[in-house]
């Protein structure tokens, strides 16, 4: 049998940490209130409207009881927007040291190495950020993406399927694992 590489070993342990999501429970220091939240955008015709509630969730996911890192955490955001990643990584570094139970600080580091094609670094965060809050459907999303550019289409498949059981009612998520089904029943 071949040896996977260590970048396979890397995607099928957090590919395996994936399909087991709907058993984990958030980091104990998880917010309450996102229960609710995440209850309401499960139904299928919520009350609000899904990016509504999406914002709150990410609202509650990005704040922090200390306001420095809150500001920290906005200048990352900002850095990351305007295209200096360089300066977006010392911040979000010391964000982690500093507050290792944010699982936002590791899912915003996990983008921008996604965004610098530093997937395994990427996937490394991805695993954090998810052992601390399970639920988080903008992690899985990412995941599912780096599978997808990497070749691995039936893990991205499966992976968009998981983050459409979080949050069905991602934009275009239903689109992309339709096509990569139909993708993955063509003889090649």
């Amino acid at each position: 049998m071949a040896r996977r590489s260590p970048n396979r070993q890397r995607i099928d342990a957090v590919f395996a940490q994936v399909m087991r999501l709907p058993q984990l429970r958030p980091h104990a220091g998880a917010p309450r209130r996102l229960d609710a939240l995440f209850d309401e955008l499960g139904q299928p015709r919520p009350a609000r409207e899904p990016d509504d509630i999406e914002e709150l969730i990410q609202a509650i996911w990005i704040d922090h009881d200390d306001r420095r890192a809150c500001a920290s955490m906005a200048a990352a955001t900002q850095a990351i927007m305007a295209g200096e990643r360089d300066l977006a990584l010392p911040i979000l570094d010391r964000l982690i040291d500093d507050h290792p139970d944010w699982a936002e600080a590791w899912n915003k580091r996990a983008t921008l190495a996604f965004l610098d094609k530093r997937d395994d670094a990427s996937v490394d965060d991805i695993a954090r950020a998810l052992a601390l809050e399970p639920r988080h459907f903008g992690a899985v999303s990412g995941f599912a993406q780096i599978c997808l550019r990497r070749g691995y289409l039936q893990e991205a498949r499966a992976a968009f399927q998981m983050a459409l059981r979080i949050n069905p009612h991602l934009q275009g998520v239903g689109e992309i694992v339709e096509a990569l089904g139909q993708s993955l029943e063509r003889p090649h």
